[in-house]
């Protein structure tokens, strides 16, 4: 899967390392994901997501149900 943040939509930059002598060479940025195991309540049911530390700063802010609704996501029930 790719190295994008499914509550943010943050992902993989790309730049330059660049030398004492200004030498330019392509380099990636990643972001810092983790995944996360997460209990929504309304449904009582466990998420697994793959979120930056930055959407887990906006889950503790907001919660789960508020920022899952915001970034365009939905739970499938099973």
């Amino acid at each position: 899967m790719a190295k994008v943040c499914q509550i943010t939509g943050k992902r993989t930059i790309s730049g330059n390392n660049v030398s004492h002598a200004n030498n330019r060479t392509k380099r990636k940025f990643y972001p810092n994901l983790h995944n996360k195991k997460l209990f929504l309540e309304e449904e009582k049911v466990w998420v697994n997501l793959k979120v930056s530390t930055h959407a887990l700063r906006i889950i503790n802010k907001l919660g789960l149900s508020q920022a899952l609704r915001k970034a365009g996501l939905e739970i499938i029930r099973l």
